[in-house]
């Protein structure tokens, strides 16, 4: 159980500490994932979940913009160990933040966790073996202290408070409403107006048909495109082997199925190039209106899985398209006018609300600043090991999923590693581990991914390594095997005794 210690025991001075076995920064789907995870094999371990916002669900209770959804199955981004039981396989965002919500009251987590805490310093003492943690109360602006035995970042790799907007010329001249997906106002009405929505990525993809059946027409506006495809809402596979297995099986099979797929095609992507793009530019072909320019607007530059593959369930922008709700535009910005947008050709768009979909700020474990025996960390002289610990960084592991995949297959798989490391340190009397880096591994960064929101920021990141341990695998089926099964002994994990 958690327990306070009273400066009365030692100074007299200080005001009382709150410590937790284990600490959660985020209540979102991996921060809810780790505290089933860790209770389930733990249940006498207290811990605790500083979440920054005011409510359960991070991205899935964040991004409020017409249509959100997932552009992965819910068979691999839901949990390992709570079946999906809804009807589409593609979910729209409400019923996601449902299923996070309900996930964490049936096992009690909400009861745990600190909303509007934003972790702004963490310290690792060495001396002590454990944590000090200062969090800042968002509502009322005080400093919050907590010590915990093992840290876990859950909070992402991108900013909350802010998306990436561009530089636009004249955009202060522009009479009507521009807006990003990442702060969507409540109010904003749309019905009956010209919507331009600026980019190329599941965001644009998402909002374009969505926004299209109340606006008089919207067009995507993008400076080059992205591979789309598209996917059958529901699961014709999973619903039948629901009605004939139990859930649990059925959802299982399903899960091995989806990720096994997914797995599959980056691999074709990755080894057969111009046989995908052959074989993604027929099926368009099918989806577009005859005659479509589909070299313009849908054939990018990169090939297929270089950034992320954009899914569309049951091909909904290829049938705004075909109706003429939706329009693809593939320029560059000279100006924003008082009516619309003026394009590098001369092409001028006429607008009266203009949505930024132009990506993300990524932010390393949610901006806070770690430290170790009184010196800060410079996360880039850092390597991850596993792609979940960081190197010189005691009791410290982190969530970030896989770029190609389900998120929540590397979230579950770097929970099971993390209980698994605490068990063995149960075990053999250790109180501290930390990933020790190999002067013979070479530097690489984090993310090997050309998407624009990872290229503006990742030289910010951690490195990963060369070779394992180091290296961050973007691979499921590599990573079942590594730390669900592998080795808590290596060559690179050091452990100390108190």
């Amino acid at each position: 159980m958690s327990h306070t210690e009273t400066a009365a025991e030692t100074t007299g001075a200080k005001a009382p500490v709150e410590h937790v076995d284990v600490l959660i920064i985020g209540a979102g789907l991996s921060g809810i994932g780790a505290a089933y995870h860790l209770q389930d094999n733990f249940p006498r371990r207290s811990y605790a979940i500083l979440e920054s916002r005011e409510s359960i669900g991070g991205t899935w209770d964040l991004f409020r913009y017409p249509g959100i959804r997932s552009d992965s199955d819910m068979y691999t981004l839901g949990y390992r160990f709570k079946p999906w039981s809804g009807e589409k396989s593609i979910a729209d965002g409400p019923s996601i933040l449902e299923y996070v919500r309900t996930t964490a009251a049936e096992h009690g987590i909400d009861r745990n966790i600190r909303f509007q805490h934003k972790v702004v310093r963490a310290e690792w003492s060495t001396a002590d073996s454990r944590w000090t943690v200062d969090a800042e109360r968002t509502d009322t602006g005080e400093t919050v202290r907590l010590t915990a035995d093992f840290l876990m970042s859950c909070s992402g790799y991108y900013r909350y408070d802010e998306g990436y907007t561009p530089e636009f010329p004249g955009l202060d001249r522009f009479g009507g409403r521009v807006v990003h997906p990442q702060q969507w106002p409540e109010d904003l009405d749309y019905a009956g107006k010209r919507v331009v929505i600026i980019g190329s990525g599941a965001t644009a993809v998402t909002l374009a048909p969505s926004m299209a059946a109340d606006a008089a027409h919207v067009t995507m506006l993008q400076r080059s495109p992205t591979y789309i495809i598209s996917m059958p809402a529901k699961d014709k596979l999973a619903n039948r082997l629901r009605r004939h297995l139990p859930a649990k099986l059925a959802y299982d099979l399903t899960r091995l199925k989806n990720a096994s797929v997914a797995t599959a095609i980056y691999q074709l992507c990755q080894r057969y190039p111009e046989f995908m793009k052959g074989r993604i530019r027929q099926l368009q072909e099918k989806w577009l209106p005859k005659g479509y320019d589909i070299d313009t607007h849908f054939t990018p530059r990169y090939n297929p899985w270089d950034q992320r593959l954009c899914l569309v369930p049951n091909g909904d922008l290829f049938r705004a398209i075909r109706n003429d709700e939706v329009s693809i535009v593939t320029d560059h910005i000279d100006t924003f006018t008082e009516t619309g947008i003026t394009l590098k050709s001369g092409e001028e768009l006429h607008a009266d609300v203009v949505v930024t979909a132009t990506g993300l700020n990524l932010l390393a474990f949610g901006g806070m600043t770690l430290a170790v025996d009184g010196h800060d960390i410079d996360l880039t002289e850092t390597m991850a090991y596993k792609g979940m610990m960081l190197s010189g960084v005691p009791n410290f592991a982190f969530v970030i999923g896989y770029t190609n995949a389900s998120w929540t297959l590397k979230a579950d798989l770097v929970c099971e590693y993390v209980c698994r490391l605490l068990a063995h340190m149960d075990a053999n009397g250790f109180t501290q581990c930390a990933p020790e880096r190999d002067s013979s591994v070479e530097e690489e960064p984090f993310l090997d991914f050309a998407a624009g929101y990872v290229l503006r920021s990742v030289e910010s990141f951690p490195k990963q390594g060369s070779k394992a341990p180091w290296r961050l695998r973007m691979n499921y089926f590599r990573d079942l095997v590594a730390l669900r099964h592998g080795k808590i002994l290596d060559d690179a994990m050091t452990f100390r005794r108190p």
